[in-house]
C-alpha cells in the first residue's frame, strides 16, 4: 500500500501567468533526469506547450504560511502529466512523471487523474496512453485509474521494445 501523500496542489499550467516560464523550466530539468535523452521531450517541451491542443497538468508541494494560493511556488514540483487532444473525441497522455523521491505516494495517480479530468472538460470520449510492459507499477497505476490494454505495439520505444497501448473510455 502507498504511503499518504504529503500536501500537495496540482495545477493546470496557465501560459499567461508571469511564473509560467519557471514552471516549464523547473519541469524540463525534471524531465532530462527521470528519462534517458532519447525518450526525453526537453528539447521540445516549449514547442509542445505552444499548441493549442495540449496540456500541462503538474504538483506543488502546498507552501507553508498565510495559505494564500498564488498556483505558483518557488519550491521545484513532485510531477507533472502532459496531454494532447488530437482531436475532438481523442486525447492522449503523452507524459507522466513523478520525482523518483515522489514515487510511491500517490502523485502520479493524482496527476493522472486531474489529465483525465481536463480532458474529460474537453469534451474528449477517449484519452489513450503508451507504456512500456517491463514498467510493471506505470501499468499497475493506468489500471487503478481505469485504463486497460487495448493492443501492443511492436517497436514502440525501439526494435526490441514494445509498448502497451491502453485506453479509458469517459
Amino acid at each position: 500500500m502507498a504511503a499518504a501523500a504529503p500536501a500537495a496542489r496540482i495545477l493546470e499550467l496557465d501560459p499567461a501567468h508571469p511564473r509560467a516560464g519557471r514552471v516549464v523550466d523547473d519541469i524540463v530539468r525534471m524531465e532530462k533526469r527521470i528519462f534517458p535523452k532519447h525518450e526525453s521531450l526537453a528539447r521540445t517541451f516549449h514547442d509542445e506547450l505552444k499548441r493549442r491542443n495540449t496540456g500541462l497538468i503538474y504538483s506543488t508541494p502546498i507552501p507553508a504560511g498565510d495559505g494564500e494560493d498564488d498556483g505558483h511556488d518557488d519550491e521545484e514540483g513532485f510531477g507533472y502529466a502532459m496531454y494532447a487532444c488530437a482531436t475532438s473525441l481523442c486525447a492522449s497522455i503523452t507524459k507522466l512523471a513523478v520525482k523518483e523521491s515522489r514515487r510511491r505516494q500517490g502523485h502520479g495517480e493524482a496527476l493522472l487523474r486531474a489529465a483525465v479530468e481536463s480532458c474529460r472538460r474537453r469534451r474528449v470520449q477517449r484519452v489513450s496512453l503508451h507504456v512500456d510492459p517491463a514498467r510493471a507499477a506505470a501499468v499497475a497505476l493506468y489500471r487503478k485509474v481505469g485504463f486497460q490494454v487495448d493492443a501492443t505495439v511492436e517497436g514502440y520505444y525501439s526494435p526490441q521494445r514494445d509498448a502497451y497501448r491502453m485506453y479509458i473510455d469517459l
